[in-house]
């Protein structure tokens, strides 16, 4: 309900709008008076004052002037009507009313979508026909798409690396039972994920999917030996089942726990990446957990009832002759000449490893790579003091110049809204939706380069373009690569640095649409009291303000009328074309000790200049430099480079800047990886030293990680790709796995000795031996990640460099880690007998020489 006054009758009847509005708020009551008693009962008492039509409005008596009440219909009148609309949004070229709908804490998104669609086809049909409600952007769609690329990387990957044990073993009977391991123990993390409470959302279907090479390894690893016993030994079925599993167990053990707990210190990580990491670690352990189970029952239980002689017979045969006789035979040549040559190989390791250092500098680094997600937003301002109207007729402009570019399918605009908020009727903001990938040729970014292309001869407007990603996309700081703010006591300060850096950022080629919060072109009409004037007259400075207030913007709600069960605000206002007109506005009468008084005779009213929105922070004025990162640079270059452009600056004292945005989270991010890989290696030492009984042998086996970390980061550079979040879940996944094989070739070294066979000969053999599921379980995690490195579907980016980095790490680094495991394990036994680590040994209790080794075997050494 708005009360009109005309700012002229005001004045001729001598009053002020403060008085309307008092008079409004007196008025319009209804005041509750207690309870009155009469006998043994008692009757409430109200005095009913409230207007019940909003006619009755024009009824209120404002003041009385010699007898004569003035009443709102002479200085005014009461309408009922909407309120002024401050955004707008068009779907098409129709009008449209935009609902926001965002889910509680903890709540399935899935599932709040499916249930708001339900309600919305309950209210549709209580609408008139006139009036649709029509989805604009639905997450849902993203999830659905994107559980169904990953289910088929699960069903591909599985079908891969059961291709890779056929090609080994070359029996189908060993391959139905080695592949019976992914179902089993994917099929049970199941499981122990839903005790956690986790969804099968992105994170566990990519968990459980990368999982499929690795729990597979264990089964081969047990399958392979037992395979051996069989066509090598002559055992049957039964015992080969029991000796082969025995030899291998602890092996097994070794490399499934060693991988565990990798997993640990990253799960439980803090910071804005443990959403992402949390579940995906745990997930991961669960599944590499129940392979082991699952490598100790299930597969020699099934080998020793569907396993036969003759296969294995079969099998035999091919390994005395053909390819598979040639790469042992040229293998065991290979180790003979890395044990003469150890000081060669030593060197190659050395070398390889500290090509770390400058592929470390070589490889970008952002939090998490640009998904094709068919999604992105543009910002537009129009010239501070652009009304709604104007704003309006710009982003219809620049919709029809935006049309057209092949692959987008839908451009929803809106004036006034910001980053999901209310926004200043200067903003514009352009929904952009693109059709589904395989709808469509161009990829997202072409589609943008388009946008940006055509946008570029409107610079005056400042556009910028923020894709989705994975932290969502939008204006606040947490959607943009960089956010710079700069914080200080002193706004005019501030400001003139600002407009610096903004100047720098333009500059700077690894930085594109840098972006300014604070704006000091705001139009304003300043109107500056005489305090003396105002003072001699009795004037206050707070009413002149809410004068001005109450005749312009209106005050939030002087009263309320009620209709029904229906609650309405009432506000007081002047007419529309009094409050456009300068000069009518100083006409506006204040009360004073001597009657009423004109503001223009107290004050000064004049055009001016002034901030749009004042940001503070930490009991500061700050202002944000939001910029994007160029194609073709990292988001740590593009930091760097502001950071040494901000130092450049020469702050003065009292002044600091911050980086927020996604360089913040990437800073984050990296000190807390970086102390979950220091504290997995921690704890893998002390798992394999358990295991193998031994402080020197864990060395011996961890030898082979500084070798594998330039592959994947060499890997990164040549596939153009950047060191983020999952290609750092890559590098730790790496990690676990490329041990597995030193693990293998050392426990069935010491198995040997513990004989009586020399150290050389031993090792030679042991490398010889497990060459064959080596390769196999190499191959399969190779095999079973194809699928997913190819990046196909929705977030398919992110889940390749993943598995990307695993399979460039662990194939680049093989045949180096397979020839300086057999001299690091020579070279470093001479420690291992040395009378400190005995020491040590027998200061923990562990009084026994190595594992399963006896004093023949060391007398043999010599």
């Amino acid at each position: 309900i708005h009360i009109v006054a005309d700012i002229q009758k005001l004045s001729a009847y001598g009053l002020s709008l403060t008085q309307v509005r008092d008079a409004l708020v007196n008025e319009n009551v209804e005041i509750p008076g207690g309870a009155v008693e009469q006998g043994k009962g008692q009757l409430l008492l109200r005095t009913l004052g409230r207007v019940d039509v909003t006619q009755d409005f024009n009824n209120i008596v404002v003041a009385t002037k010699n007898g004569t009440p003035i009443r709102v219909s002479d200085i005014g009148y009461a309408e009922d009507t909407f309120q002024r609309p401050t955004t707008a949004a068009w779907i098409g070229d129709t009008p449209a009313v935009v609902l926001d709908i965002r889910r509680a804490m903890g709540e399935n998104t899935v599932a709040v979508i499916e249930g708001v669609r339900a309600k919305l086809q309950i209210l549709q049909g209580a609408l008139p026909k006139s009036v649709t409600l029509t989805v604009i952007r639905d997450d849902s769609r993203f999830i659905y798409a994107s559980v169904q690329s990953l289910e088929e990387h699960l069903i591909f990957g599985s079908l891969f690396a059961a291709i890779v044990v056929m090609f080994f073993i070359r029996n189908i009977r060993a391959v139905i039972i080695a592949s019976l391991a992914i179902p089993a123990s994917i099929i049970s993390s199941f499981t122990l994920m839903r005790v956690m409470g986790f969804t099968l959302n992105n994170m566990t279907l990519l968990g459980v999917t990368l999982a499929v090479g690795i729990v597979i390894d264990d089964a081969i690893v047990v399958l392979e030996n037992i395979f051996r016993y069989i066509e090598e030994k002559n055992c049957t079925p039964f015992e080969a089942a029991i000796q082969g599993t025995r030899e291998v167990a602890l092996a097994v053990m070794a490399t499934t726990l060693s991988l565990v707990v990798i997993f640990l210190p990253v799960a439980f990580m803090t910071g804005y990446a443990r959403r992402f990491i949390s579940p995906f670690g745990l997930t991961m352990a669960f599944s590499i957990l129940v392979s082991m189970l699952v490598s100790f029952t299930l597969t020699p239980m099934l080998s020793s009832r569907f396993l036969k002689l003759s296969d294995a017979e079969a099998d035999h045969k091919t390994k005395e002759r053909g390819f598979f006789h040639w790469l042992d035979t040229t293998y065991t040549r290979q180790v003979n000449w890395a044990l003469d040559h150890a000081w060669v190989v030593i060197a190659m390791s050395v070398v390889t490893a500290l090509l770390t250092l400058p592929l470390n500098r070589m490889v970008g680094r952002e939090f998490v790579p640009n998904e094709d997600m068919g999604e992105w937003t543009i910002h537009v301002d129009t010239p501070e003091g652009s009304s709604l109207a104007g704003t309006t007729e710009v982003a219809f402009q620049l919709l029809k110049e935006l049309n057209g570019i092949e692959g987008v399918a839908q451009i929803i605009p809106s004036v006034g809204v910001v980053g999901g908020g209310f926004g200043g009727s200067t903003h514009i903001h352009f929904l952009c939706m693109a059709l589904p990938l395989d709808e469509r040729k161009n990829t997202q970014a072409q589609m943008i380069g388009e946008m940006r292309r055509r946008l570029a001869s409107h610079p005056g407007y400042r556009p910028v373009i923020a894709a989705r990603t994975a932290l969502g996309g939008g204006e606040g700081s947490g959607g943009f690569a960089i956010s710079v703010s700069l914080l200080g006591p002193d706004l005019d300060q501030i400001a003139d640095y600002s407009m610096r850096a903004l100047a720098e950022f333009q500059k700077m080629p690894s930085i594109i649409e840098p972006r300014n919060s604070l704006s000091v072109s705001n139009p304003e009409i300043h109107v500056i009291v005489d305090r003396k004037r105002a003072a001699d007259l009795g004037v206050r400075m707070s009413t002149v303000g809410n004068t001005l207030r109450l005749a312009v913007a209106g005050d939030d709600e002087i009263s309320n009328f009620r209709e029904g069960a229906e609650r309405y605000p009432v506000k007081v206002r002047v007419l529309e074309n009094q409050r456009r007109d300068i000069e009518e506005i100083g006409r506006l009468t204040v009360p004073s000790a001597s009657g009423p008084v004109r503001i223009d005779n107290i004050a000064k009213i004049e055009r001016g200049l002034g901030p749009s929105t004042l940001e503070r922070s930490n009991r500061q004025y700050a202002v944000r430099i939001n910029s994007d990162v160029a194609r073709g640079h990292a988001l740590d270059e593009a930091s760097a480079d502001v950071r040494k452009m901000l130092g450049s600056l020469n702050l003065p004292s009292g002044m600091s800047f911050r980086l927020r945005g996604q360089t913040q989270i990437l800073d984050e991010t990296t000190t807390n990886l970086i102390m979950a890989f220091g504290l997995a290696m921690i704890f893998v030492y002390m798992v394999l030293a358990s295991q193998f009984e031994s402080f020197i042998q864990p060395i011996v086996i961890m030898l082979v990680l500084p070798i594998a970390v330039p592959f994947a980061l060499f890997t990164l550079w040549v596939t153009g790709r950047t060191l983020n979040l999952w290609s750092a879940l890559g590098m730790l996944l790496l990690m676990g796995i490329v041990k597995k094989n030193s693990i293998l070739q050392v426990d069935y070294a010491n198995t040997l000795r513990a004989t009586g066979m020399p150290l050389r000969e031993a090792i030679v053999e042991a490398c010889r031996t497990r060459l064959r599921p080596i390769l196999m379980t190499t191959f399969a995690i190779i095999a079973g990640l194809i699928p997913t490195a190819l990046g196909l579907g929705i977030g398919g980016t992110g889940r390749s460099a993943i598995a990307v980095t695993v399979i460039g790490g662990q194939s680049l680094c093989l045949f180096l880690t397979l020839l300086l495991v057999p001299v690091a394990y020579v070279k470093f036994d001479a420690l291992e007998q040395t009378t400190l680590n005995q020491g040590w040994r027998n200061l923990l209790g562990k009084v026994k020489t190595p594992r399963r080794m006896t004093p023949a075997a060391d007398s043999r050494q010599s």
